[in-house]
């Protein structure tokens, strides 16, 4: 019987990862920044902004809110959904931290070729 080896990664591994696979499909990082340009919370039909059905939609939204990094809260018959900011900004830095490192010593030159 094989399991995840997740516990032989750091929380912020393991973090970058999830945040990393819920952004990886395109309706998702359009959510995130239809979500960005607005002023408030919108509790709106979202899927109208997207050329996805409605429950195409519901999906990617319920993927981004299992990660947190959208807020959906119950207000009446709909749900009003904004940004998680705060996990956001930490995402971003934990990003940057990590694409930093990554490059800071890169093998392969500007041309492609490998130092090795």
């Amino acid at each position: 019987m094989t399991h995840a080896k997740t516990a032989a990664f750091t929380a912020e591994q393991q973090q970058l990862a999830r945040v990393a696979k819920a952004l990886a499909h395109p309706a998702r990082v359009a959510i995130i920044q239809f979500l960005a340009r607005q002023t408030t919370c919108i509790s709106g039909d979202i899927a109208a902004e997207l050329p996805l059905a409605r429950t195409t939609v519901s999906q990617h939204l319920q993927e981004l809110k299992a990660v947190d990094l959208i807020r959906g809260e119950i207000d009446g018959l709909t749900v009003c959904y904004c940004l998680n900011t705060a996990l956001l900004r930490q995402v971003q830095q934990q990003f940057t931290a990590f694409f930093d490192a990554a490059t800071a010593g890169a093998a392969c030159g500007p041309d492609g070729a490998c130092a090795c």
